[in-house]
């Protein structure tokens, strides 16, 4: 059955609380207009590059504010409330860069932790380390609700295409990417790889994300978006700015594009063997 999805696209600071507020009223705002999913960016809780100052304000799962306002919105609004992400404080020291689905009762549905962290130099002299504080996840899910197969990811994993393929074969009709892009980056493959995702896969994505410049300093992409199997771009926000954007998703489209373009199907093993390139006096053996 078909269903309205709406991705919120936020601007998060340094505080847990002011972010929850603001995440509480985008979210009202979703469902106000009908969504009955409605999902949140990567660091919905907080987007903070001092980790001393992070820490400081980190708190556990059971304690943590985005968490507990989520599942109050979820059993309130009767939706499906897909935190992106928030960090968690964990027991060794470290963060777990976590997503939560809530189900309308309120109930946690899903847990998924960002399994490729971002340590990467890039040109104009940003250099992040995620391995350095946050700890891996090591464990992709495919969660079946009344609506849809919904397949979970969180940013940089979108570089990963296995990451998808696994999740689509495994049956996933929608797949989720929330994130908190950097302008860089953005600029030059959020939108290619968002809808090479949903066109090699033939499946729905759904990306909300962080835009414009944070209180930490950072400037993050935004152009949330929700593309259909065929890579059609249903619904997309601008590049700084809060927003709601809003599309109905109909899970059938994943067969139809299944059928024109049969290449989870078709896929074969094959071996890779590595040989000598030309030498003189002909062509290795």
């Amino acid at each position: 059955m078909s269903f309205k999805a709406a991705a919120i696209q936020m601007c998060s600071g340094v505080d847990p609380a002011k972010n929850a507020a603001a995440m509480a009223r985008l979210v009202r705002e979703a469902a106000a207009e009908g969504a009955t999913y409605v999902q949140t960016p990567e660091m919905t809780g907080m987007l903070q590059r001092d980790r001393a100052a992070a820490r400081a304000v980190l708190a556990d799962e059971a304690h943590d504010i985005i968490v507990k306002t989520g599942s109050e919105l979820a059993a309130d609004l009767g939706i499906h409330m897909h935190v992106g992400s928030t960090a968690i404080a964990l027991a060794d020291g470290k963060i777990a860069n976590r997503g939560f689905l809530f189900g309308p009762d309120g109930r946690i549905l899903n847990r998924y932790d960002k399994i490729h962290m971002f340590d990467v130099d890039l040109d104009n002299g940003e250099s992040w380390r995620e391995s350095a504080a946050y700890t891996a996840g090591s464990e992709a899910r495919v969660l079946s609700l009344p609506f849809a197969e919904m397949g979970f990811a969180i940013c940089y994993d979108v570089r990963f295409p296995a990451l998808f393929r696994a999740q689509a074969i495994a049956g996933a009709e929608v797949m989720t990417v929330p994130a908190a892009f950097t302008k860089q980056t953005g600029e030059a493959h959020w939108e290619i790889l968002l809808r090479a995702r949903a066109i090699e896969n033939g499946v729905f994505v759904i990306a909300a994300a962080q835009a414009g410049r944070h209180e930490d300093g950072r400037e993050t992409f935004g152009h949330s978006m929700i593309i259909d199997p065929w890579g059609t771009v249903l619904a997309s926000a601008g590049a700084t700015g809060e927003a709601v954007i809003i599309a109905e998703i109909e899970p059938a489209a994943v067969k139809v594009a299944h059928d024109k373009i049969p290449n989870l199907r078709n896929g074969r093993e094959f071996s890779i063997e590595k040989i000598a390139g030309a030498v003189a006096g002909g062509v290795a053996a």
